[in-house]
C-alpha cells in the first residue's frame, strides 16, 4: 500500500498510475510481453496498444541475444 502522502510526490496522481509503472518496469526489464499480459490481465494485443511507447532502451538487449545465438 502506497503510503498518504504518495500522490503529492506523483506516484499516484490516478488510481492506476501504479499499475502503469509496475507494467512498464516488467517490460523495460525484458519480461516477455506474453508473461506480462498475462500478470496484468490483458491480451497481448491490448498489452502492447497501451504499452507499446513506453518500451525503450532495450536495443542494446535484443542485439546481444541475436549475436549471441549468431556465434552458437
Amino acid at each position: 500500500m502506497l503510503p498518504l502522502d504518495a500522490a503529492a510526490i506523483g506516484l499516484a496522481r490516478r488510481p492506476y498510475d501504479p499499475r502503469h509503472a509496475g507494467v512498464s518496469l516488467r517490460l523495460n526489464a525484458g519480461v516477455p510481453a506474453t508473461q506480462v499480459a498475462e500478470w496484468a490481465g490483458h491480451s497481448v494485443e491490448v498489452l502492447l496498444k497501451i504499452y507499446a511507447e513506453r518500451i525503450h532502451g532495450q536495443d542494446g538487449v535484443w542485439q546481444g541475444l541475436i549475436d549471441d545465438a549468431l556465434r552458437a
